[in-house]
């Protein structure tokens, strides 16, 4: 008797309800990386020496051909006197084949001599003339690292090569520097980009690699930059992987959709949610609601249809963000769905006086 007396004075167990809502459920993975540009130039001198002066600084805009930085050969003290010797050897042998060439055109003039003979003494000279000009030449370019004869083919003139933002000045004026050879990459002056031409590039798990492919799109968040999401396309997927900590990475790049004046900085790091599926304003239901039979593995609800009272309803899955689903069919707007959390109404019992 005190058993059912006791079993009668328990509060009730009550259940709450939650009505389907209207979302748009988007199922995505995150991939965490920087911003960089497409292409970042670097400007390296074709001639080596030491910087004069430089005429750019980073975050300056330029233009093709827009000068960046301006050299001082400092010539080698052997190479020059090198030079030297040879304009006075080129001198000589020109002095000595003028002689020639006025005796022979001498002989030529009173028909001692054969016109082949004469025409021979004339080559022989141009060739001498042309000769101590190349030695000059030699000496201008061992001296300057440079002459008027050959253009810009060695200049002490530093120039950008595309239109774009100088990002990083590396070197000071005063600093030595070296051009490109086959044993040295040369020294980089500047580095310049098209800002506008910016991507993400990251790196996603081999876990997730699969359900991603070319094209989809992504929502680039930056951590400098609050409260703003930047739309881009993913366009490159690494088809060999890098082990990283033990994990294997895929390096993935997308296409930033900057609009009007957006200005990103270069290096700053970002989050790329890179969108699966998306489905707008679809009905949907927490996951927490969802019940699955044991023997079929069948997903389903229970709806309320009177007081305490509830009915099983099988329903048609569809995309999940971890939080909400999709439902496709089975329930409507109206339905009340039971939660699975028991709330005890307990009554208050007197204080003691």
């Amino acid at each position: 008797m005190y058993y059912f007396y006791q079993k009668n004075n328990e509060p009730p167990v009550t259940y709450d309800t939650e009505e389907p809502q209207k979302k748009t459920i988007v199922k995505k993975t995150v991939a965490t990386g920087k911003i960089v540009p497409r292409e970042e130039i670097p400007i390296k001198p074709n001639i080596s020496g030491i910087i004069d002066e430089i005429f750019v600084k980073a975050g300056e805009k330029v233009k093709r051909g827009e000068l960046i930085a301006k050299l001082e050969v400092v010539p080698d003290v052997n190479s020059l006197n090198a030079a030297k010797n040879q304009i006075r050897t080129a001198e000589i042998n020109l002095k000595n084949q003028q002689k020639v060439f006025n005796r022979q055109k001498e002989l030529f003039e009173k028909g001692v001599i054969s016109e082949n003979e004469f025409d021979n003494a004339v080559n022989q000279y141009e060739i001498a003339q042309q000769n101590l000009e190349s030695a000059q030449e030699n000496f201008e370019i061992v001296k300057t690292g440079t002459t008027e004869g050959i253009g810009d083919a060695a200049t002490t003139k530093i120039k950008s090569t595309i239109n774009g933002m100088v990002l990083d000045v590396p070197v000071k004026e005063g600093n030595q520097v070296i051009q490109a050879n086959n044993f040295n990459e040369g020294t980089t002056i500047a580095n310049v980009a098209d800002i506008n031409d910016m991507i993400f590039e990251g790196k996603v798990d081999e876990s997730e690699v699969g359900k991603i492919e070319e094209g989809l799109p992504l929502e680039i968040t930056v951590g400098a930059i609050e409260n703003k999401t930047y739309d881009a396309t993913l366009d490159y997927i690494a088809p060999k992987g890098v082990e990283e900590n033990s994990a294997v990475q895929f390096k993935i790049e997308g296409t930033l959709n900057l609009e009007g004046d957006s200005f990103i900085r270069a290096g700053l790091s970002a989050n790329a949610s890179i969108i699966l599926d998306k489905a707008k304003d679809v009905i949907s239901i927490k996951e927490a609601l969802v019940q699955f039979r044991e023997e079929t593995n069948e997903p389903f609800v229970e709806i309320k249809t009177g007081p305490k009272q509830y009915r099983e309803q099988v329903i048609e899955l569809g995309i999940s963000d971890g939080i909400y689903v999709q439902v496709k069919d089975g329930i409507s707007m109206e339905d009340k769905i039971k939660v699975w959390r028991k709330i005890k109404k307990s009554e208050g019992r007197p204080g003691r006086r």
